[in-house]
């Protein structure tokens, strides 16, 4: 079992940034894809970005350029840098594990989850 614990949520105006973290209980944290997804108000969670135990990355087009992933596999944590917030960027933002080895956007490949933390953009 992992358990997720993000971090990191909070209130900004637009053009801001904010890190998130999420902290992985257990020791087989460097064998896990990771990824960031997020849901707002009335809309089905999306993908964000991923990250493979080799760090490779890949983002959503509506972040590409102002979100970076990162993983530091040494404090079982993965992090989500957010640049340039935009007010479309309002969500609760869920970390997820999948035992995997390839990166994937998808929801269902991945088998842990935290409980969230809700990022604002204001304008």
């Amino acid at each position: 079992q992992v358990q997720l614990v993000e971090s990191g949520g909070g209130l900004v105006q637009a053009g801001g940034s904010l890190r998130l973290s999420c902290a992985a209980s257990g020791r087989t944290f460097s064998s896990y894809t990771m990824g960031w997804f997020r849901q707002a108000p009335g809309k089905e969670r999306e993908f964000v970005s991923t990250i493979s135990r080799t760090s490779i990355t890949y983002y959503a087009d509506s972040v590409k350029g102002r979100f970076t992933i990162s993983r530091d596999n040494a404090k079982n944590t993965v992090y989500l840098q957010m640049n340039s917030l935009k007010p479309e960027d309002t969500a609760v933002y869920y970390c997820a594990a999948a035992v995997r080895l390839t990166i994937t956007t998808m929801a269902n490949s991945y088998n842990y989850w935290g409980q969230g933390t809700q990022v604002t953009v204001s304008s």
